[in-house]
Formats: C-alpha cells, structure tokens, sequence
C-alpha cells in the first residue's frame, strides 16, 4: 500500500506547471491546470518517452517524442500514435501541500 508522497507547495506549483515525483519507482507527473491539481505517469504508452517536459494545451500534454496527445485529467489518449491511456493517481492538498499517491497495488 502507498502513502501519500508531498509534490510541492501548492502555491510553488503555478497553473500551466508541472512537477515530477518518484512515487514506489513509478514516476509521477503532477499538473496544475487552473488552480486543480492532476497526476499522471510521466511515461508515454508509444514509446516511453517522459511526457512532462511536452507542452500543455487545455487540459491535454502532447508527448514531445512523437506527439501522442493525453488528456491529463483522464488519462485518455486525444491523439496518435499512442493508442493506450496512462495511469492516472490521486492528488490531494494537505495543509497547503500537493500530495500524491500510486494506488494501483492497493
């Protein structure tokens, strides 16, 4: 079973902004998208690549490899070449700090 793992401040993480964390060797990435804070696993279902560093459009990252398009609050793919969601985590705020958790074991 996880625990919760702190991402940042909350007030650090601007809308538009994202954090990656290592949560039980899975790594997180943590959005800001309009003042409500999502989590994905930082890895593209193409090829792997670390979505992340790709750049944020609405509610979607587009991967910077190859341009497969996530919906960061769902996971879905938006557009190919993935055709396989990514995981999606928990996020929660605990005294004024972002927190997340894997909770796919649990």
């Amino acid at each position: 079973m996880s625990d919760w793992v702190d991402v940042a401040p909350a007030a650090s993480l601007k809308p538009g902004e994202s954090r990656v964390v290592e949560v039980d060797g899975a790594m997180i990435a943590v959005f800001n998208l309009g003042g409500d804070f999502y989590a994905i696993e930082d890895v593209c279902t193409h090829d792997g690549g670390e979505l992340a560093c790709g750049e944020v459009d609405g509610e979607e990252i587009i991967c910077p490899r190859h341009g497969a398009r996530f919906n960061i609050k769902t996971g879905e793919v938006t557009a190919p070449p993935a055709y396989e969601a990514v995981s999606t985590f928990p996020v929660r705020l605990q005294n004024g700090t972002v927190q997340v958790k894997d909770d796919r074991w649990d």
